[in-house]
């Protein structure tokens, strides 16, 4: 098997695990933290399918950035950027109180937000194993 695509699947086993972790979160009413490992299954699916195409040095954290750059190597990513576009919302957001004017994150979170979270992050996650011919 090809390096780039084994290093590829390394990265989308980890998206999945990290998907499966936001979907037990929503179960468990942890909505902050389901929001936020929906944003890292999409980061990490994305630059599986990135690594897959020979990319060594991804720096980003930003699912629209990654986005951008896989519809470089098939457009139907495009399809995705307001997803992405929602789901960096979570990655700094979900995690640090002075995201908000007061109070913890957590409480700005609502099961609507997380399922919401979930079904973007799923959505690429799909693409991509199709891409990948998983």
């Amino acid at each position: 098997m090809d390096k780039n695509l084994i290093e590829g699947l390394r990265w989308l086993d980890q998206a999945e695990a990290d998907l499966k972790t936001a979907k037990d979160c929503v179960k468990d009413g942890n909505y902050y933290a389901s929001s936020f490992f929906s944003q890292q299954a999409a980061e990490k699916a994305l630059k599986g399918f990135l690594y897959s195409k020979g990319f060594r040095a991804l720096i980003t954290h930003s699912v629209l950035d990654l986005v951008g750059e896989a519809s470089k190597f098939n457009g139907r990513f495009n399809a995705f950027i307001d997803f992405a576009r929602e789901l960096d919302r979570h990655y700094i957001g979900a995690r640090y109180p002075n995201a908000y004017p007061s109070g913890a994150p957590y409480r700005y979170y609502t099961r609507e937000v997380a399922e919401k979270c979930v079904n973007y992050a799923e959505s690429i996650l799909v693409e991509v194993k199709n891409c990948l011919k998983v």
